[in-house]
C-alpha cells in the first residue's frame, strides 16, 4: 500500500480539543504562508463535537496559519507518525482573528511586556486516569501503580522529549488510576504551546498502547478530579527572575505583588476561563484536593494561588526557585485562554496598582466561612453557569476578550450547560470522560 506524509495542522480551541486539517507534507512551504481554511463557526465546536449554537452563522473564512517554531514529528515503530502544527487563527488578509485563543494569550503577554517589562515563566502540571491499569485500592501514590502502567510512561517521556518540550517528572496520583506528568518551564506562549503539545502526546502513546488517556475534571464522583496547575514566575527582559522578596509577605516582590493581587481579584471571572466545563465544578468542591475560596496561601494546595517552596539544598538559589501555582484550572480548558486569562488579570492588577491583603490570622480551613470572608476571601463560582455570570459581571474581563469573542464564548459555554441540563452528575461525568 502507497503512502504519502501527511501534517496535521490545528487550533487548542474554546473546548480544549486540537481541532484542525491535514494536508500533503509536500505542500508545506505554501501551508506556513497561507494555512488550511477555517470559518468563524468552528470555534463554536462544543465538547461533545455539535455545534449548538453559532453567531458566525455559515458565511466568513479564515485561515489556521502554523507556526513553524511548534512543529511536532514523532515517529511510532509499527504505527503512523504524530506530525503537527500549532496554528494562529487569521482573518483572509493575514490579521489575528478577534476570536483566536493563541492571539488571546499573545496580546495578555504583549500588554505585560508594555506595562511592566515582565514576561511569564511557566509550566503546566497535568493529571490524567491511564484507562490501561485497573483501579486498585492502596496504591496511592504508590510504587506498584507505577508499576503496572508498564511502558506507558517511558514511552511517554520519549514522546514529550522527542516532540521538542523537556519532561520533568510522571508520577502515579491520589486517585485511583490517575498519573500526573510534568515538564520543564518554558516562556510566554510557548508554555501553552508545550501543555497542548504534552496532552497529544499523552493521547498518542495510550493510543498506540490501545487505551486512553482520559483528562476529565471528573472521572468518577467518588475519586479526587484531574487538574491542570499552572506554576508561573515573572522575568524582566533579560530573563532574570523578578519575582522574590524574602523580605515582604509571601516572598512576593514588590514587583509581583500587583500581578498577584489583580489574578485575586478577577479570579470568579477567571474560573469561567479555567475552569469551563460543567463537570469543572464537581472538582471544585470541599474535601477533593482543589480550591474552593479565592485565596493565597503558602505550601497550601487547597489554596486557589499557592506560593511554592524554596528549598535550601537545591542547585538553583531562592530567586530562580520561587514561582505560584495557579490551582483553578483543568483540561477542558485551552492552555491559551487559561493562561491567557491569568496574565489579563495580572497586568489589571499592575494598572491598578493593587495591593494584597494583610496576611490572615490563621489558616483557611481553621476559619469558619464568616471569618474567610472578613479576610476578603470569596467563594469560587460553584457551577459553570455562575462562573459564566460572574465573567459578564467583570467589565476589566469583558474587555480584555472584546465584544465579538465574549459573545462566542458565552454562547458557546451556555450551550455546553444546557446539552447536559436535567442529567445526574454521574451521566454527566460520563460524558465528559468519553470527549475529553
Amino acid at each position: 500500500m502507497d503512502k504519502e506524509d501527511i501534517i496535521f495542522v490545528g487550533v487548542c480551541d474554546l473546548a480544549g480539543h486540537l481541532r484542525g486539517k491535514a494536508f500533503p507534507a509536500a505542500d508545506l512551504e505554501s501551508r506556513l504562508r497561507r494555512g488550511v481554511g477555517y470559518t468563524g463557526s468552528n470555534i463554536m465546536m462544543s465538547a461533545f463535537g455539535p455545534i449548538y449554537d453559532s453567531p458566525f452563522g455559515t458565511e466568513g473564512d479564515l485561515a489556521l496559519i502554523p507556526d513553524p517554531s511548534t512543529k511536532v514529528d514523532v515517529t511510532f515503530d509499527g504505527f503512523a507518525p504524530e506530525r503537527f502544527y500549532l496554528a494562529d487563527i487569521q482573518t483572509t488578509e493575514g490579521k489575528p482573528w478577534s476570536c483566536c485563543p493563541r492571539n488571546f494569550l499573545r496580546r495578555a503577554l504583549e500588554d505585560l511586556q508594555h506595562e511592566a517589562g515582565l514576561n511569564v515563566f511557566c509550566a503546566f502540571e497535568q493529571e490524567f486516569v491511564y484507562t490501561g491499569v485497573a483501579g486498585r485500592q492502596g496504591t496511592t501514590y504508590g510504587y506498584d501503580a507505577y508499576r503496572y502502567q508498564g511502558l506507558f510512561a517511558e514511552a511517554l517521556i520519549s514522546a514529550i522529549r522527542r516532540a521538542g518540550v523537556t519532561p520533568d517528572s510522571f508520577l502515579p496520583e491520589y486517585a485511583s488510576r490517575q498519573y500526573e506528568v510534568t515538564v520543564a518551564p518554558a516562556t510566554g506562549i510557548r508554555a501553552a504551546d508545550d501543555a497542548v503539545i504534552v496532552r497529544e502526546m499523552a493521547r498518542a502513546v495510550a493510543f498506540r498502547l490501545g487505551h486512553r488517556v482520559i483528562f476529565s475534571p471528573v472521572v468518577e464522583l467518588s475519586d479526587v478530579g484531574n487538574g491542570t496547575h499552572i506554576h508561573l514566575s515573572l522575568r524582566d527582559r533579560h530573563g532574570t527572575p523578578v519575582m522574590y522578596d524574602a523580605s515582604r509577605p509571601y516572598g512576593l516582590s514588590a514587583a509581583a505583588e500587583p500581578f498577584v493581587a489583580g489574578v485575586l481579584r478577577h479570579l470568579p471571572a477567571l474560573a469561567a476561563l479555567t475552569a469551563p466545563s460543567v463537570v469543572s465544578y464537581y472538582r471544585l468542591r470541599p474535601n477533593r484536593w482543589a480550591p474552593t475560596w479565592t485565596n493565597l496561601a503558602y505550601r497550601d494546595r487547597a489554596a486557589s494561588l499557592r506560593v511554592c517552596p524554596v528549598f535550601d539544598t537545591a542547585l538553583e538559589d531562592a530567586v530562580h526557585q520561587f514561582h505560584i501555582e495557579f490551582r483553578v484550572c483543568d483540561a477542558t480548558a485551552s492552555p491559551y485562554m487559561a493562561l491567557g486569562a491569568i496574565v489579563h488579570a495580572g497586568v489589571d492588577g499592575i494598572r491598578a496598582g493593587m495591593k494584597l491583603d494583610a496576611l490572615p490570622p490563621k489558616k483557611i480551613w481553621e476559619m469558619t466561612d464568616d471569618e474567610r470572608r472578613a479576610c476578603n476571601f470569596t467563594p469560587l463560582p460553584g457551577s459553570l453557569e455562575e462562573a459564566l455570570d460572574k465573567l459578564k459581571a467583570d467589565e476589566a474581563a469583558c474587555r480584555w476578550l472584546g465584544s465579538e469573542f465574549l459573545d462566542a464564548y458565552l454562547r458557546l459555554k451556555m450551550s455546553e450547560v444546557t446539552a447536559v441540563r436535567g442529567q445526574s452528575e454521574e451521566s454527566v461525568c460520563s460524558r465528559y470522560a468519553a470527549a475529553y
